[in-house]
C-alpha cells in the first residue's frame, strides 16, 4: 500500500515516530514537501508547494493515504485526500482548528475575541495577543491596555487577541476514524508565568470532569478523524478552549503516550488514514508520568548538554531526548522553542526522580 506524507520540516514526530511506523505497517512511502533537501533518508522526495491542496493533487501516484502531522498543513492535505476520495480530515474542520478567529466564530462560546489591530476601548483586558495561525506559544503574550497592545503590533502577521481564561489548563488527546472518537488520555500543563506562556511541564492526569463539554465543542467544530491534541481550561466547572491542534501531540509527549498506553499510536493514527475503523479500546492507565522540559535561559552557543539516554531510578523509567545538541546556536524566543530537551519520566515518584536527573546532568549555553 502506497502512503503520500505531505510534510513541512522534518520533526522528531515524523522522523521517529510516523515514518518507522509506516516501514512497520509495510507502505511503500512518498514524502510531499517544500524542504525537499531535508534529510528523509532513502524516501522516495518530491518537492512541491504543499500549502497548495492542487500542488499537493498534481504530485499524486495513486496512494492509499494522504496523511500530514503538520499544524500547517492538515487542511491540504484534507483537500488532496477528499478530491482523490481517500479518508481524511473534513477541511473546512481544519481550517476552523487551525485559524483562531474562525474557531471563536464558529463557537461562539462567549469568549471575547478580536483582530488584535481593531481591538474596541471597551476591551475586558487582560488580553492575550497571539498569532491567528501560530504554534509553540510563538509571539504570545499578555498585555494590560491598548498601549501595552499597540508595542506588540510591530509586524505584518495576521494576530488576535483574546480574553485571558484563568483556570487550570489540560490537554485532551484523541483518536477518531470519522465515527468513533477515542479518548487516548489527558495531561496537566504547567506554563510560564505571565506575559509569556511557555509550556513548561505536562503531567499525566484523567480527564476532569468537564471533558465532555470539550467533545461537545469539537463535535461543533467537525473534529473527528485521525489524531487531535486539545487544549483548554477548566474554571468554575466550565471548560472552555483556547486552542485545537488537529494532530498529535508534540515535543515528545506522543512518544510518552505510546510508552504509557503501551500502544504505537503512530500506527493506530497511520491506519485510521488507511480506511481502518477503531480496533480495541486502548488500556486506561493510572499513574504518575511527566514530560519535563529542559528550556534555555539565555541566547548563546550550546557548550554542553546530555546525548538520548534512557534508564531506570527506583523504579521510575526516564528517557532524556535532545531537541538542541551542543553547537546549536540558541535564540532565546520566550517560546516552546527555547527548548533544549525533554525528559519523561513514568513511575511513582517521577517528580523526585526528574529533580535527580537534572542534578546530575549539565546543560550549559556560552
Amino acid at each position: 500500500m502506497r502512503l503520500t506524507l505531505v510534510a513541512g520540516k522534518v520533526t522528531d514526530s515524523v522522523a521517529s515516530g510516523f515514518l518507522p511506523a509506516a516501514a512497520r505497517l509495510g507502505l511503500d512511502i512518498t514524502v510531499l514537501t517544500d524542504r525537499p533537501d531535508d534529510a528523509y533518508g532513502d524516501l522516495r522526495v518530491q518537492g512541491c508547494d504543499v500549502t497548495d491542496f492542487r500542488e499537493i493533487i498534481e504530485h499524486l501516484d495513486a496512494p492509499d493515504a494522504i496523511f500530514s502531522n503538520s499544524d500547517h498543513l492538515q487542511a491540504p492535505a484534507a483537500l488532496a485526500a477528499a478530491y482523490v476520495g481517500l479518508p481524511g480530515k473534513d477541511w473546512r474542520a481544519a481550517t476552523r482548528a487551525k485559524n483562531k478567529a474562525l474557531m471563536r466564530r464558529h463557537l461562539r462560546d462567549g469568549v471575547f475575541s478580536s483582530d488584535a489591530a481593531h481591538v474596541p476601548r471597551d476591551a475586558p483586558y487582560p488580553l492575550v495577543v497571539k498569532p491567528r495561525e501560530g504554534v509553540a506559544s510563538e509571539d504570545v503574550f499578555l498585555v494590560g491596555d491598548a498601549s501595552e497592545l499597540a508595542a506588540r503590533l510591530t509586524g505584518t502577521r495576521p494576530m488576535v487577541a483574546e480574553q485571558y481564561l484563568p483556570g487550570a489548563l489540560h490537554t485532551l488527546e484523541t483518536l477518531g476514524d470519522g465515527r468513533d472518537l477515542r479518548i487516548l488520555g489527558s495531561f496537566r500543563t504547567t506554563v510560564s508565568p505571565p506575559p509569556y506562556f511557555i509550556e513548561e511541564r505536562l503531567d499525566w492526569a484523567p480527564p476532569p470532569p468537564e471533558t465532555s463539554q470539550i467533545l461537545d465543542l469539537l463535535g461543533e467544530l467537525g473534529v473527528g478523524f485521525g489524531a487531535c491534541h486539545t487544549e483548554f481550561v477548566v474554571h468554575e466547572g466550565r471548560a472552555t478552549l483556547i486552542e485545537v491542534n488537529y494532530r498529535i501531540i508534540g515535543d515528545h509527549c506522543d512518544f510518552l503516550l505510546c510508552d504509557l498506553l503501551g500502544v504505537d499510536v503512530f500506527e493506530q493514527v497511520l491506519r485510521v488514514h488507511l480506511g481502518e475503523p477503531l480496533g480495541e479500546a486502548f488500556p486506561s492507565l493510572a499513574g504518575e508520568a511527566t514530560v519535563d522540559y529542559v528550556i534555555a535561559e539565555r541566547s548563546g552557543t550550546l557548550t554542553q548538554a546530555p546525548g538520548h539516554l534512557e534508564t531506570t531510578v527506583n523504579g521510575v523509567r526516564i528517557t532524556y531526548r535532545p531537541q538542541r545538541v551542543p553547537g546549536d546556536t540558541i535564540p532565546l524566543t520566550h517560546t516552546n522553542r527555547d527548548y533544549l530537551g525533554t525528559i519523561q519520566a513514568i513511575g511513582p515518584a517521577a517528580d523526585q526522580a526528574i529533580k535527580e536527573f537534572r542534578a546530575t546532568r549539565t546543560w550549559e549555553i556560552r
